[in-house]
């Protein structure tokens, strides 16, 4: 059996005992207090520790990140923290460790920080996000990523797109209209990248929706970077942004009133939004089906493999066409 089959078969059968016997092989106390967070895909959970404040461990998907890659992630977290932005970087141990290794496990360690969501109807909460997802894309800006990849066509609508085709998900009568549609997609938008000319690449949160956002009486922490790459800034920004075209015009103008305080904003940019949205659909429905081995996966998503999932799939898919060929969004 392959090494990359025996890791992944293992963390398919990553049960509490493990997570523990790997916590307290770092010498730290688990009181047996045990409570699953929402992640489908790392495993992570709130641990209880003897006469301390609980953690949060993070025990990593095998094949996804190298070493290195995780390595940039926490790197990137800790010098967001060190500038007081509030994100919640992994802990460090006694030999300077954040990513740690038990058996066929990798795992780190965070503290626990809880909240609520953001009210994206306040354009006070929508200013101090801007404030915040600028001050991360000012430390962005200074360096690159090394092992982590970049976000674009290929990685994010080309290969997911092949990947379905190509694999028994999309029902038969469908994949006709699903391989038309997509191929004419990614034709809009490459035109959308091509009308936002040369925009900057730098280190992104990269999955910041509102969900990674957990607010509290003090503000915003942003949590999640396991998605950190390379991209555009609008990448950050985008998914606070939904609605019809005045609703979203209204939310843009206080995310960026934050924004524009500590980072220069391209409002070239903006006509990338749909584009952006587009491929993460396309992204997103290619990431569950290259899960769908894993059991946990048809538990908490039941409708993926479905016939109403992919007839609907296609209708916002037609959608986004249609919200491609208009004009960007505008930021006066």
């Amino acid at each position: 059996m392959s090494k990359d089959k025996t890791t992944t078969e293992a963390f398919a059968q990553l049960t509490p005992d493990h997570m523990l016997d790997a916590i307290e092989s770092l010498d730290i106390r688990c009181d047996g207090r045990f409570l699953a967070l929402n992640s489908y895909e790392n495993r992570v959970y709130q641990i209880g520790i003897e006469d301390k404040s609980p953690l949060v461990a993070k025990f990593y998907r095998p094949q996804r990140w190298t070493d290195a890659a995780i390595l940039e992630e926490h790197e990137f977290t800790q010098a967001l923290a060190a500038l007081e932005i509030p994100v919640i970087p992994p802990d460090i141990d006694d030999q300077g460790k954040s990513l740690h290794h038990y058996g066929l496990y990798r795992f780190a360690l965070y503290p626990c920080r809880g909240g609520r969501a953001p009210e994206l109807d306040n354009p006070e909460h929508l200013e101090q996000i801007g404030r915040f997802i600028a001050r991360i894309h000012a430390e962005g800006a200074t360096k690159k990523f090394n092992h982590r990849p970049d976000l674009d066509i290929e990685s994010f609508a080309i290969r997911p797109r092949e990947y379905l085709l190509n694999h028994d998900f999309i029902p038969a009568h469908l994949i006709d209209a699903y391989e038309s549609l997509t191929a004419d997609l990614i034709q809009q938008i490459q035109q959308c990248f091509d009308r936002a000319g040369n925009v900057a690449n730098i280190r992104l949160h990269g999955d910041c929706h509102p969900g990674n956002i957990l607010w509290t009486d003090d503000g915003p922490h942003i949590v999640d970077f396991d998605d950190a790459r390379t991209g555009p800034a609008i990448q950050d920004l985008w998914m606070f942004l939904s609605g019809d075209r005045s609703y979203m015009t209204a939310r843009l103008a206080d995310l960026l009133e934050g924004y524009t305080q500590f980072y220069d904003f391209n409002p070239a940019e903006l006509h990338l939004v749909e584009a952006l949205r587009t491929m993460r659909l396309i992204h997103y429905a290619a990431w569950l089906a290259r899960r769908w081995e894993d059991p946990a996966f048809p538990l908490a998503f039941p409708w993926f493999n479905s016939m109403n999932y992919w007839e609907d799939q296609i209708l916002i898919l037609r959608e986004q066409a249609a919200l491609m060929n208009e004009p960007a969004l505008v930021w006066d």
